[in-house]
């Protein structure tokens, strides 16, 4: 599902070109020209990301932000402002701004800023019966004791951890192996049964799935 985003902008050049670049990454973005308007819409639909500009009619972004934040909307903000005195950055933070951007600015710095606010984040640790795994580490755990897989094992192993409860189809799964057929799988999968304990079946005709714990 897309992420949403509420852009407040009303510059209409610039937010058009706002709105275009976020949208052709796939964000689903609300434009609003005024604090009334970005008000009502942050009430009517929950948001993934507010983008505000702080000097627009009705009620400004700092005002709206401020308020938002009153009501405890947690939603992460960040602010776009023509504003650059040290008075009014200090302020858009007090007021519960993530990240502040100084006008001018290139569209794509935007674009790496809100990225990094809505990119999925890898989760600190997966853990399956007695193993954890640190995805970000690679670092895989049985009982609280470091377990070494060899380079094909890991490989097989990261596929099924990241896809619990899911079909895999053999021939990815083989994509893994030095010389890829049936038989090289089966041992492969077999190995890693008894190396770790996961519980993956054979669905024949199908694939292999690691059952849930």
């Amino acid at each position: 599902m897309a992420k949403k985003i509420l852009l407040l902008e009303d510059d209409t050049l610039l937010a058009e070109t706002l709105q275009e670049l976020l949208s052709s990454e796939g964000y689903e973005v609300t434009l609003v020209p005024d604090g009334g308007a970005a008000a009502d819409a942050s009430y009517d639909t929950p948001f993934d990301l507010y983008i505000f500009d702080i000097n627009v009619p009705e009620i400004n972004g700092l005002e709206l932000l401020e308020g938002l934040r009153g009501a405890e909307d947690k939603t992460p903000a960040i602010f776009i402002s023509a504003l650059v005195d040290l008075d009014s950055i200090t302020k858009g933070f007090e007021v519960g701004a993530d990240d502040y951007i100084k006008k001018p600015f290139f569209p794509e710095e935007l674009l790496l800023r809100v990225n990094a606010k809505l990119a999925p984040k890898a989760p600190s640790a997966i853990r399956y019966g007695d193993l954890e795994f640190d995805p970000r580490k690679k670092l895989l755990r049985k009982e609280g004791r470091v377990l070494a897989l060899g380079e094909v094992q890991e490989k097989l192993f990261e596929l099924f951890i990241h896809n619990i409860g899911q079909v895999i189809d053999k021939d990815i799964l083989m994509e893994s192996l030095e010389k890829p057929s049936p038989t090289a799988l089966r041992v492969a999968l077999t190995k890693l049964k008894q190396t770790t304990g996961l519980d993956i079946k054979n669905l024949r005709g199908v694939g292999y799935i690691l059952e849930p714990r």
